[in-house]
C-alpha cells in the first residue's frame, strides 16, 4: 500500500503567499535604500558608499559576458563595461545588472520560507546548506540573461528592452520561485 503524506491544509498557500510577500518587500526595501546612478560612480546603502564593490563586480559581469560571446562573435568589443559591435550596437552593463538585487532576495526569501516540521534546526541547517545553490543560480541566469541581450542587440538593438525589461527580468523571478520550490517540496519536506 503506498504510503500517503498528510495533508498540508493551507500550509502550501501560505508558504507561496510569504514568498510572495517577501520578494515585494525586499523589492521595495532596496528600492528605497539603494541610492544611485545607472553609471554606477556613485552607489550607497543607507549612507555607506558601494560604488567600488559593486563597480568591481559589475566589471566582472561584463568582462563575462565579453569573454562569452568573443567565443562567437570576432566583431565583438569592450571598453569598461560597455560591449559594442562592429555593427555598432552596443550596451553597458551597470551596477544594476550585477545580480546582487537577486542575490539579496534569495536570501529575503530563504530567510522567510518557513518550517513547518518539529525539527526547525534541522530546516535552518538545510536553509544555510541551500543559500549558495541559489546564489550560484543567480550568478549564472544573470550572466546568461546578459549574454542573451547581448548576442540580440547586435543585430536587433530594439529587443533590448523588452527582452531586460519584461522576458528575463521575470524569468529571473520565475527562476528564484522554481529554486524556492525545489526547497520547500523536496528538501524541507523531507524533514
Amino acid at each position: 500500500m503506498p504510503s500517503r503524506k498528510p495533508k498540508q491544509g493551507f500550509k502550501p498557500i501560505i508558504d507561496v503567499a510569504v514568498f510572495v510577500a517577501t520578494m515585494v518587500a525586499v523589492h521595495f526595501l532596496w528600492k528605497w535604500t539603494v541610492i544611485g546612478d545607472e553609471t554606477g560612480t556613485e552607489v550607497s546603502w543607507f549612507g555607506i558608499d558601494l560604488s567600488v564593490p559593486l563597480g568591481i563586480v559589475t566589471q566582472h559581469v561584463a568582462n563575462t559576458v565579453y569573454w562569452l560571446v568573443s567565443l562567437v562573435r570576432p566583431t565583438v568589443h569592450i571598453e569598461d563595461t560597455t560591449i559594442w559591435f562592429d555593427s555598432g550596437s552596443a550596451t553597458t552593463i551597470v551596477w544594476g545588472c550585477s545580480g546582487i538585487k537577486q542575490a539579496i532576495v534569495w536570501l529575503g526569501v530563504m530567510l522567510t520560507t518557513r518550517s513547518w516540521t518539529a525539527n526547525k534546526l534541522v530546516v535552518w541547517g538545510q536553509k544555510l546548506a541551500f543559500l549558495p545553490v541559489g546564489w550560484l543560480c543567480c550568478y549564472l541566469f544573470n550572466i546568461f540573461r546578459i549574454t542573451l541581450i547581448t548576442f540580440a542587440i547586435e543585430f536587433h538593438p530594439d529587443w533590448f528592452g523588452i527582452l531586460h525589461d519584461w522576458i528575463l527580468k521575470y524569468l529571473f523571478y520565475l527562476m528564484l520561485f522554481g529554486l524556492w520550490a525545489i526547497f520547500a517540496e523536496k528538501i524541507r519536506s523531507a524533514v
